[in-house]
């Protein structure tokens, strides 16, 4: 069985039922059913038109839901006005069902789960195996979810920014699971940019995924520790992502509409760009990251700046920028730690690894500093 096909298909079954009178969470809820069915049954008799038979189903399991005493009478008008057989209505949903999911009303982590079960078309399942917390728990995630969007207008305009800022969340889960989120990002966002042609910061945002994407063979060690940029096999890099990424990006930056997705893009291109770590553009770099400070005016980007600025003016230029950067944004020890022993100061900057390691946000990004710092360490004492 495809189980991408049933990915693909749902948003548009979705639709079909929406447009039929079903409201939302209920649509989503008989869709849901539909692809379970689908499950048990495609593999001995795969269907010869896979949407119209989980049209069909899923709108035989609305019906069903609404069996009862009490709601004989409209189940019956239901019945007798169900579409007779042919083809499946052709209207594609997907952007007015990305715009629901990433409704300005939900949370964060409520629009990414409700976004990937509605228009990713993922079991409730897998998305709490991906974000590591019991089914229970995302049922419920999802159900409220449903519950706050449910007097939304299916065709009100959305927010399109809220929407790159929900696929985003879901890139940088990256893999967990038996669901690669970073792809299931990349292929979601293809969908987005898909129905807002021409709209330069989706594109830029795909860009970005795909030329981050592109590194990921080279990230990390068999062992799971990860590996800095500047010493990753750059043999393993995805040069057909690259490609892709950077053809994207132009083409975007061509309208001359900047936005940060796109300025983030052009650094990420920038380092694929680069043969060897000591061939990077740095210089550019900076200039990209002055434009995304412009933009957002983000304290992790002036830290990233500052670290850019490390590279390309030298470690005392680095530390000089970094002295303006908020001590408590992220990683700003480990940025201290890392431009200290750029410049020599290798006690301060065994200490500050140590300190970084402490404050991780994750376990894999712990490890790798406290093996920094016990590098430096035995340095020290070697």
């Amino acid at each position: 069985m495809d189980e991408l096909l049933l990915r693909e298909l749902t948003p548009a079954v979705i639709g079909v039922l929406v447009h039929r009178g079903v409201d939302f969470a209920t649509a989503e809820d008989a869709v849901q059913e539909a692809l379970i069915q689908a499950a048990q049954t495609w593999p001995d008799r795969p269907p010869a038109d896979p949407k119209g038979w989980l049209v069909t189903d899923a709108w035989r399991k609305f019906l069903d839901a609404h069996r009862s005493e009490a709601s004989r009478r409209d189940r019956e008008q239901r019945v007798a006005v169900e579409p007779s057989p042919g083809p499946t209505e052709t209207a594609d949903d997907t952007l007015q069902l990305f715009f629901l999911c990433a409704h300005p009303l939900l949370s964060p982590a409520s629009a990414v789960a409700l976004t990937l079960r509605a228009v990713g078309g993922l079991t409730t399942r897998q998305i709490a195996q991906a974000y590591l917390v019991p089914e229970a728990t995302m049922a419920q995630r999802i159900s409220r979810a449903k519950r706050t969007v449910g007097g939304v207008r299916f065709e009100e305009p959305g927010d399109l920014a809220t929407v790159r800022r929900v696929l985003y969340l879901v890139f940088n889960e990256g893999y967990t699971g038996d669901v690669d989120l970073a792809a299931e990002a990349i292929r979601l966002t293809r969908q987005l940019a898909a129905g807002t042609s021409g709209d330069e910061e989706t594109a830029g945002l795909l860009a970005l995924m795909l030329l981050h994407h592109a590194r990921r063979p080279a990230r990390t060690r068999p062992d799971g520790s990860l590996v800095p940029l500047a010493e990753q096999d750059r043999s393993r890099w995805d040069t057909a992502l690259i490609a892709e990424g950077v053809a994207v990006l132009q083409a975007a930056l061509g309208r001359d509409r900047l936005g940060e997705f796109q300025a983030q893009a052009a650094i990420a291109a920038l380092h694929a760009d680069a043969p060897r770590a000591e061939e990077t553009d740095w210089v550019q770099i900076v200039g990209w990251y002055d434009e995304l400070l412009r933009l957002t005016g983000s304290p992790v980007v002036q830290l990233n700046r500052a670290v850019a600025i490390g590279e390309a003016d030298g470690p005392a230029a680095g530390l000089a920028a970094l002295a303006t950067v908020d001590p408590g944004v992220p990683r700003h020890t480990a940025a201290s730690a890392y431009l200290h022993e750029k410049a020599g100061d290798i006690p301060t900057a065994a200490r500050l690894y140590a300190d970084a390691a402490r404050c991780a946000p994750n376990l894999a990004e712990r490890h790798h500093l406290t093996r920094q710092a016990a590098r430096l360490t035995q340095s020290l004492h070697g």
